[in-house]
């Protein structure tokens, strides 16, 4: 069945608004209710959560990119037209500007409303090759898990577990955004953008990277299902 880009500007501007909501208010009220205590564990699975319900109640529909720079790895391997990464990058922005502003008027306003942040007792040299790794992961498991026969049916737990995987081990590095509208919205609306040129740039390398590594593969398989 085919969707139109009404229907997948929709579903990615709720799926991103659901995402943002997980990821970023979890951070928010841990530090509001437990002072920080759950700290990143908790901080991982909140956002494992919101991407099983992304996957499997939208992915069907708009394959649940739900992140500017998984739309850019899509496009580079021919999945999306340039029409609809527009569609796909407006719905995610404004899903995750509502998302923020959800989490300021029902949770709290503080730790930057869970804006991302990198740790710089690490060099930067290292800081930017760890978000790009992060993002090259998350874009490797999506394209295998939903245009390969690998995990049928597991495809969310696999997506979501890459995410709160990368946030566990890598975010007391990076931050482990791996998506810049989810970076971009706390950052907005509480006024701290000196992070922000990291999570628009690291993640759009690492899709890029993994798109690329995968194009082949799938133009071999179009070509294939042509003959």
């Amino acid at each position: 069945m085919t969707y139109s880009n009404l229907q997948i500007f929709t579903v990615e501007l709720i799926g991103t608004f659901i995402l943002v909501v997980f990821a970023t208010g979890s951070i928010v009220y841990d530090y509001e209710v437990f002072d920080g205590k759950l700290g990143i564990p908790f901080a991982a699975l909140a956002p494992f959560i919101a991407l099983l319900i992304g996957v499997y109640s939208f992915g069907k529909i708009s394959l649940a990119h739900f992140n500017p720079a998984v739309t850019i790895g899509y496009y580079i391997t021919g999945h999306i037209s340039k029409t609809q990464v527009l569609y796909y990058f407006v719905a995610e922005i404004i899903g995750a500007i509502l998302g923020s502003m959800f989490v300021l008027r029902f949770i709290g306003d503080g730790v930057s409303l869970g804006a991302n942040a990198p740790n710089y007792d690490f060099s930067i040299l290292l800081i930017f090759p760890v978000e790009v790794l992060a993002s090259v992961m998350l874009m490797g498991v999506i394209f295998y898990v939903v245009y390969t026969k690998g995990l049928r049916g597991f495809s969310g737990v696999a997506i979501g577990g890459i995410v709160g995987l990368d946030i566990l081990f890598l975010a007391f590095i990076s931050g482990a955004s791996m998506n810049p509208a989810r970076a971009l919205a706390p950052a907005l609306l509480s006024g701290t953008f000196e992070n922000l040129w990291l999570y628009w740039t690291a993640p759009f390398v690492g899709t890029s990277m993994a798109a690329f590594l995968f194009r082949k593969k799938f133009q071999a398989q179009r070509a294939t299902n042509y003959e």
